[in-house]
């Protein structure tokens, strides 16, 4: 299932001025307002080779982004692994050992496992648990169109559908049934809380249009929470496509196969064959079943697909 290498329009940068941050932890920078207001955190790089989210976060260091009033944080996550980008390879440096963006619970924190991921999601735990309000920064692998992924709690639904940009949304009814992912750490979890925690996918990893969609997005997250001043004439939000996560499929055998080339949005209807892998068949929940998150290289025990409905 190899598929052509992407276009390069955005490559890693050397980060190492960004090392020495102000709160203890490598790359972790805050910046307080004095003023009462949300603590509002910037993460980048959850997986090594989604650079936008550097783009994003190194363009508010670089221009001097400083909240107006509370606290403005941010982070870049798995550096080991963006280090390790090289461009014959280029979605081998997603991670290292562990997805970091699936070990985010009490019990793989507090286990006795490690690895540079989970050494890293250590570190990061106090940085996370303090944010009132987190945007998570990814990009995809296929070019697809940028879209939020949230759990479904309506104070997430409200501030992605008020910022409307981009308009297409994955709700998460039962999380992605896969580990524990960094928006759903702690308070972030649960029903209960009022912070809001949202990834946006911003487009294809390697595409100067990935990194515009990171930084306009995080502009906008904190003009939301009134952290920055929102842009001049910006467009009021469009109309919105919502689809809910109906099951997350992963990779069982060596033998994983889409039944036609996939890149994320293609439609099936109720009972047609997605995929198979080996003896197993992947088939659609639904009449316009859609998926998402193709993989591009199938790997045994991470994820092949998400399968979903508009909603």
């Amino acid at each position: 299932m190899t598929q052509n290498s992407p276009v390069f329009e955005v490559l890693p940068r050397d980060l190492s001025a960004y090392r020495q941050g102000n709160v203890g932890i490598d790359y972790v920078h805050r910046f307080e307002s004095g003023q009462p207001g949300p603590h509002v955190l910037i993460n980048a790089l959850t997986h090594g080779n989604e650079i936008c989210g550097m783009v994003a976060a190194t363009h508010l260091l670089d221009t001097g982004v400083r909240p107006r009033i509370g606290t403005l944080t941010i982070s870049f996550a798995n550096v080991a692994a963006y280090a390790s980008f090289d461009p014959t390879r280029p979605f081998e440096s997603r991670q290292l050992v562990h997805n970091l963006n699936r070990i985010w619970s009490a019990g793989e924190l507090d286990g006795t496992a490690a690895s540079p991921e989970l050494d890293r999601a250590r570190a990061l735990r106090p940085v996370v648990a303090a944010a009132d309000h987190i945007l998570d920064i990814h990009s995809t692998s296929q070019d697809v169109p940028p879209f939020w992924v949230y759990p479904a709690y309506p104070r997430n639904a409200q501030v992605a559908l008020a910022i409307g940009s981009p308009p297409v949304h994955l709700v998460m009814p039962s999380g992605l049934g896969s580990g524990t992912p960094l928006i759903q750490h702690g308070r972030h979890g649960l029903a209960e809380s009022d912070g809001v925690a949202l990834v946006v996918e911003c487009g294809q990893h390697f595409r100067q249009s990935a990194a515009d969609v990171a930084t306009a997005v995080a502009l906008d997250f904190l003009a939301h929470f009134g952290l920055v001043e929102a842009a001049a004439n910006r467009p009021a939000p469009g109309p919105q496509r919502r689809y809910e996560l109906l099951e997350t499929c992963m990779v069982r055998t060596p033998d994983f196969r889409f039944t036609r080339p996939l890149q994320g949005f293609e439609v099936f209807a109720q009972g047609e064959l997605i995929a198979t892998d080996g003896p197993h068949e992947i088939r659609a929940l639904c009449d316009d079943c859609t998926v998402m998150m193709p993989t591009r290289e199938p790997i045994v025990g991470r994820e092949a697909v998400y399968l979903t409905r508009p909603i």
